[in-house]
């Protein structure tokens, strides 16, 4: 019989935001991802990075201020040391959870390049905030660059970044492999790292690809039996936030669709969750998606809990 196969998106919730935080919080997932594992479950895990990579734009930036003979680093940088750094706590995570439980199977976390398209219309309209606040000399500096900033009423100004769609992934060969080798593989971190294809050559690109898109695309690309997206609450709601929310315990894909036309989610948090659901049911039969806290994860997979679409 063959094994279920698992796209696993964890919010930042499941990873903490500093480094005693992560090595905390990574036990914890790591204790839920042998579960399934255990279970008979093929994992690939893919990890937000939004608190990490704000770090070490904010270090890699800061560091030729005081040291000559440094530079800064560019966006896709930050982005390929965030996933080494997050990767490396996860699959040390993982692996020692599996051994105390008798279980040897290798976990490897792959640094991805994603493809994005140089026209996405996000390039002419970044919103997403990266790195630490400045003064208004400094972000005066960054616009030289050629760099966007925006203004945080009380806080000072704040980098943002091009939020652009994924187009492909480029080591999905080597994703796929592992997991045809009944392998659990980290990949896509952070939405991983975002290039444009340049002749024979990968530029990488000034921003930060949404967690939750490549997900859904990486889930198409190994033919996932589920999506499941971890995040801060236990299910989907309508009218969230106010008097008349209602959770949602199941939906379909027209449903779905309908509720995002309607105005239900929010552009920067539920909106790309339920985006990349909707794909994934789409390019396959036999699929579903859940949407559903780290702590209710295996009880989702069951339908005890979380919001499932089909």
């Amino acid at each position: 019989m063959a094994k279920k196969r698992i796209v696993l998106a964890l919010g930042h919730l499941a990873l903490g935001t500093n480094l005693p935080e992560q090595k905390a919080a990574v036990a914890g997932t790591a204790r839920i991802i042998a579960d399934f594992i255990q279970d008979g479950c093929q994992i690939a895990v893919v990890h937000s990075n939004a608190p990490q990579v704000g770090m070490i734009h904010t270090a890699m930036n800061e560091l030729p201020k005081y040291h000559q003979g440094y530079t800064s680093a560019p966006m896709s940088v930050c982005s390929a040391m965030s996933q080494g750094y997050i990767g490396y706590d996860l699959q040390c995570g993982i692996r020692s959870e599996l051994l105390r439980r008798g279980i040897y199977k290798p976990v490897s976390t792959i640094l991805t390049q994603v493809t994005v398209d140089p026209y996405d219309e996000s390039f002419y309209t970044p919103m997403k905030k990266v790195g630490r606040y400045m003064t208004r000399q400094e972000a005066d500096a960054e616009e030289a660059k050629g760099n966007y900033v925006t203004e945080v009423p009380g806080k000072g100004w704040q980098r943002i970044v091009a939020s652009p769609k994924p187009v492909a992934i480029v080591e999905i060969d080597a994703i796929r492999a592992l997991l045809d080798a009944d392998q659990i593989v980290i990949s896509c971190g952070g939405g991983g790292i975002p290039v444009m294809e340049q002749g024979n050559n990968l530029k990488g690109a000034s921003a930060v690809i949404e967690k939750d898109l490549v997900s859904g695309l990486l889930a198409r690309e190994v033919d996932a039996d589920i999506l499941m997206i971890l995040t801060s609450v236990e299910q989907v709601s309508l009218h969230y936030g106010t008097d008349a929310q209602t959770p949602v315990r199941e939906m379909t894909v027209a449903e779905a669709e309908q509720y995002c036309r309607e105005g239900h989610f929010e552009a920067s948090s539920m909106l790309p969750k339920i985006e990349a659901s909707v794909s994934f049911i789409r390019a396959g039969k036999g699929r579903s998606a859940i949407i559903t806290s780290l702590d209710h994860a295996l009880e989702s997979v069951e339908g005890k809990a979380g919001t499932v679409i089909r």
